[in-house]
């Protein structure tokens, strides 16, 4: 075990020595450090050239973590506080940092890295690395025993709703519904708790879109993935910072109705942008889809009603019919007790004017499904499903 202020010592010699920061030159001045240094052995110094790689180039000692694919997140809880998700069970981690400087030192990295700003005046971060996985970073005092990074990393296994039916995560029934339900530009809102899935069913769901549709995707921080889609545009909130002016989802979601778009996608919305996101679904931009944190269906619309009516003056039964008006099908994601991720609820909403109304197409409780039926024909509102079935 090689002595931390060691390391720390070897690091800064290193960023002495470069004049650029490619892994090239890092490898070579890390060599070069090393060969000088006296009293350490052979492993030491082999310890000490995977840690310096790591320290400079990558995330330090989190990105073991980070490499393992067994792990899908990690939770930091100060410096000598990790945990992991693993397999859908969080576990704590046998790795630490030195102090909370050393944890200091990584978080201030990854936000010059991203360009984004973390410090006393601003203590929160949302971010996302260079993979796609996304940051949050709180920092002391307003975490207590912080500073807090949370990572939650992005995986590239899923592609399609049948690699999803493969793993469990829903039927091939439902898996057959929601693609065509998507092809045929039925408004989606996917709801659940945090970790449930929602982003990995909304990238496999948005398979499912023609690639000569023009798509707008927005989000807080980019984590969607649409690749076969060529007339596509990705837009991110900005932090205002540096004297820059902040752009939220909402001015976003405004923007984007002018690029011509037949589709908008919004990421998790929990503000002012709910509004406009229902707007957007109601003129004239089927086949729109979002995400939103929920205990249910029907729990989920009742969040949406409290949100927009927070950050607008339009009374609340007017608000509850541009709900009904603009979202057609609530998909339910729920982790399971045992960490397994799946759908548990696909929903109709149907169009009262009185109040919510839902019609469940398909449910599962305990990992038991109580529709064999094909999906479609429990629904009651067919007009899309007709309309577009005799033309794709």
């Amino acid at each position: 075990m090689i002595d931390y202020h060691k390391l720390m010592s070897l690091k800064e010699d290193v960023l002495q020595h470069l004049h650029v920061l490619d892994e090239s030159a890092v490898i070579a001045a890390i060599e070069a450090s090393l060969s000088a240094c006296e009293g350490m052995s052979f492993q030491q110094k082999n310890d000490a050239h995977h840690y310096l790689i790591n320290a400079i180039l990558n995330y330090d000692v989190l990105q073991p973590l980070l490499d393992s694919s067994d792990v899908s997140e990690i939770m930091v809880n100060g410096p000598h506080s990790i945990f992991v998700e693993m397999h859908g069970r969080i576990e704590p981690s046998d790795v630490t940092f030195y102090d909370q400087h050393h944890l200091s030192q990584l978080i201030h990295k990854i936000a010059t890295e991203v360009g984004r700003e973390v410090n006393v005046s601003t203590p929160i971060m949302d971010a996302r690395l260079k993979d796609g996985s996304r940051v949050n970073v709180i920092l002391d005092p307003i975490a207590r025993n912080g500073p807090i990074l949370t990572i939650r990393k992005f995986k590239q296994t899923f592609h399609s709703l049948r690699e999803l039916v493969a793993c469990d995560m829903l039927t091939p029934a439902c898996a057959a519904f929601l693609e065509k339900a998507m092809q045929y530009k039925y408004n989606f809102f996917i709801c659940g708790g945090t970790g449930s899935g929602k982003t990995t069913l909304l990238n496999c769901l948005s398979g499912a879109i023609l690639d000569k549709e023009r798509v707008v995707i927005i989000e807080d921080a980019s984590e969607i993935q649409v690749k076969h889609l060529k007339n596509i545009i990705f837009l991110e909130t900005r932090q205002g910072q540096h004297h820059q002016n902040p752009i939220s989802m909402s001015t976003l979601i405004k923007n984007a109705l002018r690029m011509r778009p037949d589709r908008i996608i919004v990421g998790e919305v929990r503000g002012e942008e709910v509004t406009d996101m229902l707007q957007a679904m109601s003129t004239g931009h089927d086949g729109s889809v979002s995400t939103g944190h929920s205990n249910s269906a029907k729990d989920m619309l009742t969040r949406l009603e409290v949100i927009a009516s927070s950050h607008s003056p339009i009374p609340n039964d007017l608000i509850r019919r541009q709900i009904i008006s603009a979202i057609d099908i609530l998909v339910y994601v729920e982790r399971l007790h045992t960490g397994k991720r799946c759908v548990t609820e696909i929903s109709e909403l149907i169009k009262s004017k009185a109040d919510y109304c839902l019609n469940t197409l398909y449910a599962q409780q305990d990992g038991v499904s109580f529709s064999t039926a094909p999906l479609e024909e429990k629904l009651i509102q067919k007009d899309k499903w007709r309309k577009y079935d005799q033309s794709i």
